[in-house]
């Protein structure tokens, strides 16, 4: 099991076009990958589960990867969020 903690800095928070990009990069990997928000755990590759956790700016979420490509799929999914998902 691989973690990353990382922190919501697009100003718009995680809506629907995050949310596709997260689904889209997280269907490439084989590992299960989870999006964590205080207890809620969500799969990362459900756009209905991201949208539901109501990131905002400033949230602190857990990536939470288990499987084959877990580092590779963790590190991917980070990079999203240092990237402010390509909006700024």
């Amino acid at each position: 099991m691989t973690e990353r903690t990382v922190t919501v800095i697009n100003r718009a928070g995680i809506h629907a076009r995050p949310s596709a990009l997260l689904v889209q990069t997280t269907k490439n990997f084989k590992s299960n990958i989870f999006i964590e928000k205080n207890n809620d755990r969500i799969n990362a590759k459900s756009i209905m589960g991201i949208i539901t956790l109501g990131a905002s700016y400033g949230t602190v979420l857990k990536i939470i990867a288990e499987g084959e490509d877990e580092e590779a799929a963790a590190n991917a999914v980070a990079k999203l969020f240092e990237s402010k998902f390509e909006e700024e």
